[in-house]
């Protein structure tokens, strides 16, 4: 596992089941009409329950770059932040991304939450390269904690597989050689 702390924020990749997860709130990498079929989306809602699509259905749709929060029904996560990043090849892409993870973070710390865990959003069936991907989303994460007042003190990125663990932990590496 590796680790960063900014400011007061410890930021953490680990590879392993976002859905195990023991924070205040998960990010799930959700569509833009909140059907929870498939990838993260589908295994949060088979762990956490039924309750975690009826609220997003009563939500109805976000566009993309935008989240919605909902309970985390049985996890172990209080609530779910629904993200919405871009598919690839839809035009935008990287500002779609930049702005779904600001976004993201914005609502965490509007809620007051402490710890937030969230995947590669966009880089599963949405088709976003990894490479890329793990890149926006730690750049966005340091800048919000460098630059927003946040409550947010833990931040763990959770990956599925050794390829993108390695994309976002020489994302850290590039981050302390910067310091």
């Amino acid at each position: 596992m590796k680790q960063v702390s900014i400011k007061n924020t410890n930021i953490r990749i680990i590879k392993g089941d976002l859905t195990e997860s023991d924070v205040d709130v998960i990010v799930n990498a959700a569509n833009s009409h909140l059907q929870h079929g498939g990838g993260v989306a589908g295994a949060i809602v088979r762990k956490g329950g039924r309750i975690i699509q009826e609220e997003s259905n009563k939500i109805g749709f976000v566009p993309v770059g935008n989240c919605a929060i909902t309970t985390g029904g049985s996890l172990k996560a209080r609530f779910v932040i629904h993200t919405v990043g871009p598919r690839w090849g839809e035009g935008q892409e990287e500002e779609k991304l930049k702005n779904a993870i600001r976004n993201t973070l914005t609502l965490a710390t509007e809620k007051g939450f402490k710890t937030l865990s969230m995947p590669a959003i966009s880089a599963g069936i949405f088709g976003f390269p990894k490479e890329s991907c793990a890149n926006i989303i730690v750049n966005e994460v340091v800048t919000f904690i460098r630059n927003e007042s946040t409550p947010l003190r833990e931040i763990n990125l959770y990956l599925m597989d050794e390829e993108i663990v390695g994309f976002f932990e020489q994302e850290l590496i590039k981050l302390e050689k910067g310091k």
